[in-house]
C-alpha cells in the first residue's frame, strides 16, 4: 500500500512537470464545482475516500519529490558554502532554493524523459494500463535512487525493516530504498561541504594569526577575512568548480 502511494505521487509529479513544460499543449481553464453531498450509496462513499487519498498524496507531493530526487545533495552544498563564505545571508535563502531547483530539474532531466516514453506516453495513447504505467514509472526513480545510494545505508534499512534479504535491486521495497538513499544524500553532502570549507578554514587560520602578531585582538576575523575569501572565491570561479562538481557526480554515478 505504502508503495503503492510512492508510486503514484512520484508518476503524478513527474506528469506535472512534462505536461507544464509540453509546447504543444493548449492552454484552458477547467470549471471546477465543489460542493458536499450525503453518500447515500458505498459507491459514493468509495468515491469520497479515493479523494480524499488523492488529495492526501498532492499534499506529500512536494516532500516525495524532494526525497527521492538530487535537491537534498544540491540544497545542502549550496547553504555549506554560502556558510563557509561568512557572508550572513548572501546569497538569499530564496535564491540558493531556486538554483537547487534548477539544478535538480537539469539533473533528474534524463529520467523524466525517460518515464516519459516509457510510461506517460504509452499510458495517453493508450498502449498500457494505468498500473503498468506506475509500474514502469517508478523504475527510472528506483534506478537513480539506487545509482546514488551506499551499500551500507541500504542493508541498515533492510535489517531494520526485518524483512528477507533481496536477492537483487528489485526485490527491495521502496519504501526501504527513499530513506537509504536520504542518509547517503546526506553523507555525500557532508563530504563535499567538508571539502569546500577547507580553504576558507585556512584563510580564517591566518587572518587570526597575523591580527594575534599585530596585537589587534579585538578586531573580529571574521570581518576582515571576509574580502580575502570573497577574492579568492571569484578567482577560481567557485560556482563554476561547485556545481560542476555536483552535475558530474550524479553523471558519473548514472
Amino acid at each position: 500500500m505504502f508503495r503503492n502511494i510512492i508510486s503514484k505521487t512520484v508518476y503524478c509529479i513527474l506528469a506535472i512537470i512534462i505536461f507544464v513544460q509540453s509546447a504543444n499543449a493548449e492552454l484552458t481553464f477547467p470549471n471546477i464545482n465543489i460542493g458536499m453531498q450525503p453518500a447515500n450509496t458505498p459507491q459514493d462513499f468509495s468515491n469520497g475516500v479515493q479523494i480524499l487519498i488523492w488529495l492526501t498524496i498532492l499534499t506529500l507531493a512536494p516532500s516525495i519529490f524532494i526525497m527521492t530526487t538530487a535537491f537534498v545533495r544540491i540544497a545542502i552544498v549550496l547553504a555549506l558554502t554560502r556558510q563557509a563564505l561568512g557572508a550572513g545571508s548572501l546569497p538569499p535563502n530564496q535564491v540558493l532554493i531556486s538554483l537547487a531547483l534548477i539544478l535538480t530539474f537539469f539533473v533528474m532531466a534524463p529520467v523524466i524523459n525517460k518515464i516519459n516514453n516509457e510510461a506517460i506516453q504509452p499510458y495517453m495513447k493508450g498502449q498500457i494500463t494505468q498500473q503498468a504505467a506506475l509500474d514502469r514509472g517508478i523504475k527510472p526513480v528506483r534506478a537513480f535512487m539506487f545509482a546514488q545510494t551506499d551499500e551500507k545505508e541500504l542493508a541498515l534499512f533492510v535489517k531494520m525493516s526485518k524483512i528477507e534479504k533481496p536477492k537483487n535491486v528489485d526485490d527491495v521495497p521502496t519504501y526501504v530504498l527513499i530513506p537509504s538513499f536520504i542518509i547517503s544524500e546526506l553523507n555525500t553532502a557532508f563530504k563535499i561541504g567538508f571539502v569546500i570549507f577547507l580553504p576558507f578554514l585556512v584563510i580564517d587560520i591566518v587572518i587570526s594569526s597575523v591580527l594575534v602578531s599585530m596585537g589587534m585582538m579585538f578586531l573580529p576575523p571574521t570581518t576582515i577575512a571576509l574580502p580575502f575569501k570573497l577574492i579568492m572565491f571569484v578567482m577560481v570561479d567557485g560556482w563554476y568548480l561547485i556545481i560542476k562538481s555536483l552535475v558530474e557526480g550524479f553523471n558519473a554515478a548514472m
